[in-house]
């Protein structure tokens, strides 16, 4: 949930900004045109000014730097420490918002190295409805005011480029400003989270790649990578955005993007955005992601909380959905997501997630040849010849009860009977014994072989949970590991059951030459 807004720094100081009206074109022709006659003597411009120094500390905040330089970093933020006009709360209420019923409290970090994490706590007692703040839509970052044009925010989003890199790309930009950003204070607040989820944790996006075997058996890791490879098809076409974006273009005219930041800059800011961006309902495409000052990374996310961020009458404000004592942290609703993805998108996970759920992937034989009228009688019953089916935490049993239609589908062999089939109105397949052993088994194995794909037990999980010195990471990727088996070992204990419930057990399976696939 946190995120880190960190590694934005130039390689010296960059030229002063001047703020002016937004830069508005006719075409994209003209855009090009404009954007040619500059590059050749800013690509001159970007090469001589890489040779100068860095003169500010605080553009060279590294996520994950030394720590000789996090201490360095450490004692220059606590001589700042007392400087109000660098506090958030602060910039805030200097910046138009109104009386809120919030503030801002730490706790310690892990690592005690780094700075504490700031949450927002409730600076009274609350009721369940009661208007805990309500930040202006002056003090919200959304596309709109990336690009200054709501017709190329969309053209953008619609085509090669996300909301996440249009607003990271931003976030790269203000902080080369340094305190001359408006967005200083907030930006500043971002950098101190150093990317930490409630639990103290970054993406997984940010960690080495030995840390990434702690997911070994998850299907995250692939999911993690996947998302990895996807940023990297952004940064390729960062440059786009500059010439497109009309206020970024006369804002920044000399520092073309893939030459002012490396990948892995944006990657650091991609993570960043994609950690506290609030999906606004009801608003248009170019204001539906935003970045909220006091939403995340301050706010902490629940699984079983309704309350959420909502645009309202110029503002973005939050309605709490239960009494909060003083002092209390402020939750609200991450939405329907799993804890594969809360850890993948925010950095933690919810044991007590009631959104939590594993896939399993299943597929009719191209091979068979009977494929043709098998996809049908699937597409009849709502299944396609590709079923992705979901497990979700507390219900393997019906899960199980859900696949066995369409594996049963996928076994027969004898055209009459699935003439038969196709005549019939419902999902049932009459099978026979040997052929239901047959099912049962090859859902058996699935199980047992996706819980030997992880390099513990659930037993030597708890006994890792049970250390206080585990790593954070390493904590976080074993949780999430262990829920997952948690419910894999329930959907086996189901399809033993069912293999136990046969009128004969000792039936051997049919053999199936065209069985479905299970991934």
């Amino acid at each position: 949930m946190e995120g880190v807004i960190t590694c934005f720094h130039p390689k010296c100081a960059s030229l002063p900004i001047r703020l002016s009206p937004l830069f508005r074109v006719s075409s994209l022709s003209q855009l090009r045109n404009s954007r040619n006659s500059s590059l050749s003597s800013s690509r001159s411009i970007t090469q001589r000014r890489s040779l100068c120094v860095s003169s500010s500390s605080s553009d060279t905040l590294v996520a994950g730097g030394s720590p000789k330089e996090n201490e360095r970093q450490s004692k220059v933020s606590s001589r700042k420490e007392g400087d109000d006009s660098h506090d958030l709360k602060y910039w805030l209420d200097k910046n138009g918002l109104p009386p809120c019923k919030v503030l801002l409290k730490e706790r310690p970090a892990h690592d005690q190295t780094h700075k504490p994490i700031h949450y927002v706590a409730a600076s009274e007692d609350l009721q369940k409805g009661d208007v805990a703040f309500s930040v202006p839509d002056s003090l919200v970052v959304t596309l709109e005011r990336v690009l200054g044009n709501e017709t190329i925010a969309e053209l953008l989003t619609t085509n090669k480029l996300s909301e996440l890199a249009c607003l990271a790309l931003y976030l790269m930009y203000e902080k080369k400003q340094g305190k001359k950003s408006v967005w200083y204070p907030y930006i500043r607040e971002l950098d101190r989270q150093r990317g930490r989820g409630q639990l103290d944790v970054e993406s997984p996006l940010l960690w080495s790649e030995a840390e990434l075997e702690y997911l070994t058996g998850s299907p995250t890791k692939a999911e993690v990578l996947e998302r990895a490879e996807g940023i990297k098809r952004e940064y390729s076409e960062l440059d786009t955005v500059w010439f497109m974006a009309g206020s970024l273009f006369q804002q920044y005219p000399f520092d073309i993007p893939t030459e002012a930041f490396s990948f892995e800059i944006f990657k650091q800011a991609f993570a960043a955005v994609q950690s506290c961006v609030v999906h606004l309902q009801n608003v248009s495409l170019a204001r539906r992601f935003a970045l909220v000052p006091l939403g995340p990374p301050l706010l902490a996310y629940c699984s079983n909380c309704k309350a959420m961020l909502t645009a309202v009458d110029g503002a973005v404000q939050l309605v709490v959905d239960r009494p909060y004592k003083a002092g209390d942290p402020i939750v609200v609703w991450c939405g329907p997501q799993p804890n594969a993805k809360l850890l993948l998108n925010y950095g933690f996970i919810d044991e007590d997630n009631p959104y939590d759920r594993i896939i399993v992937e299943a597929a009719l034989s191209t091979d068979d040849p009977q494929y043709q009228d098998k996809r049908l009688v699937a597409q009849r019953n709502g299944k396609l010849s590709q079923q992705v089916f979901q497990v979700r935490v507390g219900k393997e049993k019906e899960a199980v009860q859900d696949m066995l239609p369409y594996l049963r589908l996928g076994y027969m062999s004898d055209p009459a009977e699935m003439q038969s089939v196709i005549s019939s109105q419902g999902p049932v397949c009459s099978m026979s014994p040997c052929m239901e052993r047959a099912v049962l088994d090859q859902l058996a194995d699935y199980f047992m072989r996706r819980l030997a794909g992880y390099p513990t037990t659930l037993k030597e999980d708890d006994a890792l949970l049970a250390d206080p010195s585990l790593n954070p990471r390493k904590r976080v990727a074993t949780r999430l590991v262990r829920l997952e088996k948690k419910m894999l070992a329930a959907c086996l204990v189901a399809t033993v059951d069912l293999l136990n419930e046969l009128p004969d057990t000792t039936i051997s399976p049919c053999p199936a030459p065209y069985a479905p696939s299970l991934k």
